[in-house]
Parts: C-alpha cells; sequence; structure tokens
C-alpha cells in the first residue's frame, strides 16, 4: 500500500470519526438518553455524559500535547539544523515552532470548552 492509499484511506475513516462526532453530540446524546427515559427518572447531573465530557477533556489534552510534542521535535531538528547553516532563517524557524506549540494551546482550548459543559449539581 503505497502513501497516497494510506492518506485516503485515513481521510475516510476522517470522515466516519466527524460523523458519529456529529450525531452523537453532547446535545444528541441527552436528547436520545432522555427521549428514551421517562422525564423524572433521567438524572442529567449523574448520567454517563459527564464522564464522557471529562474523559474528552482530558483526551483532546492529551492527544494534542502529544502531537505538538512529536511536530517540535521535528521541526526543532531541522530548525537547528538550517540554523547552523545559515542565520538568516531564525525567523522561519522561531515561526514554525510557534505553530507546533499552537497546537497544544488548541487542545487546551476545546478541553476548557468540554469542561465547561461539564453539569454542576444546582
Amino acid at each position: 500500500m503505497n502513501g497516497k492509499q494510506k492518506f485516503y484511506i485515513l481521510l475516510i475513516s476522517f470522515q466516519f470519526v466527524l460523523i458519529f462526532i456529529v450525531i452523537f453530540s453532547v446535545d444528541g446524546i441527552i436528547t436520545f438518553v432522555s427521549a428514551q427515559t421517562t422525564a423524572s427518572s433521567f438524572d442529567y447531573y449523574n448520567s454517563t455524559t459527564a464522564a464522557a465530557l471529562a474523559i474528552g477533556a482530558g483526551i483532546s489534552v492529551g492527544f494534542a500535547v502529544l502531537g505538538s510534542g512529536m511536530a517540535l521535535k521535528t521541526v526543532g531538528t531541522a530548525a537547528i539544523s538550517s540554523l547552523t547553516e545559515r542565520e538568516e532563517t531564525f525567523f522561519k524557524a522561531f515561526l514554525v515552532a510557534a505553530f507546533c506549540e499552537a497546537l497544544a494551546i488548541y487542545g487546551l482550548i476545546v478541553a476548557i470548552l468540554l469542561w465547561t459543559k461539564i453539569p454542576n449539581l444546582p
């Protein structure tokens, strides 16, 4: 299997993941579960939705930081080697390294957005 086929398989699988996320979003899960139970027996505060949101927040931070670290390892090595040959490339190398760090910040933002959706007891 060559690189192009791997890319298309990953693209298709990513599309299925996105469809799954849209269908089973937080509001979709709440609507789905509340429709199957009676109104008095559904407890939103002790539901699995709160646990899924907490786990999702942790996963978003974890994978974002791991991806950022792997990207920074590769970019940092290339930036250092390019700086030894030409010192004028410092800004470009610094900019690309900053983009790698932004990946971790995006994961943190997603985790904070998920964390704010976790229900608190009244």
